[in-house]
Order: C-alpha cells, then structure tokens, then sequence
C-alpha cells in the first residue's frame, strides 16, 4: 500500500498537471502573428501531453485508493509571449524535480509501477523543458 505521503504527491502531481494543461492551451488561444505563429501547435501538442498526464496519474492514484484532486495549481499565463515562455520553462523545471522525487519514493516503498509511470513522464517533461527553453532563445 502507497504511503499517504506519496499519494499526496500524487495529488500534486496532478494539480500541476491541469495547471499546465489550461496554461499552455490558454497561451496557445491568445498568440497569432509571426512569433505566435513558431509556437501555436507546439503549446497546443504539449497542453494535450499534460492533460494525458493528469490523467495517467489519476488512474494510479485511484488504484492505490486515493482521490485524485479537480483543483489545478494556479494558472500564470503571462502577458507577452516572451512572459509566457519564461512561465512555462520555470514550470517545467518544477515539475522535472518533483516527479524525480516521486520516483525515489516510489522505489523506496517498492511502488516499481508508480516509478515506472513517472520515469515516462518526467522523460516527456524533460522534451517539454527543453522546448520552451529553445524557443526562449528564440523570442
């Protein structure tokens, strides 16, 4: 049985999860022009990546018997593009330690599926942190 400490986490993980979803799809809504134009479909693809995540991790949550969270962290979606980049670089950084500290415990209670689930994801929020730092350089 998964630690009430992990499944907190869990919970975390998931709140982070909706925040981005709505963040980057929100960021993806408001840009147009030459520069919205580079990163329109890239923040639309990875909004759709995070809530796929959200859910990936409600479903294991549910299984180890918790209630996976409705509530998102709080949404920045920023006022310049170059703003939301920032953002969303800053988020992906938090997102790529927490899921490294879920693994570690995850692995400390023998929870190997839980590990497993977050090696995928963080590989993914890595190519995510990686994107917006790119483009970052190129705003």
């Amino acid at each position: 049985m998964a630690s009430q400490k992990l499944l907190e986490m869990l919970n975390k993980a998931i709140a982070r999860e909706l925040q981005v979803s709505v963040q980057y799809m929100w960021q993806h809504v408001q840009w147009i022009g030459v520069k919205g134009f580079a990163v329109h479909d890239e923040l639309k693809s990875i909004a759709v990546q995070e809530m796929k995540h959200a859910e990936k991790i409600a479903e294991r949550l549910f299984y180890l018997k918790g209630t996976p969270t409705t509530k998102p962290d709080p949404i920045h979606v920023g006022n310049t593009l170059k703003e939301m980049i920032k953002q969303d670089v800053k988020d992906e950084k938090i997102a790529i330690d927490m899921y490294k500290q879920i693994i570690e415990m995850a692995e400390k209670e023998g929870d190997v599926t839980t590990a497993f689930i977050f090696r995928e994801i963080l590989e993914q929020e890595e190519e995510h942190h990686d994107t917006f730092t790119t483009l970052l350089e190129e705003i």
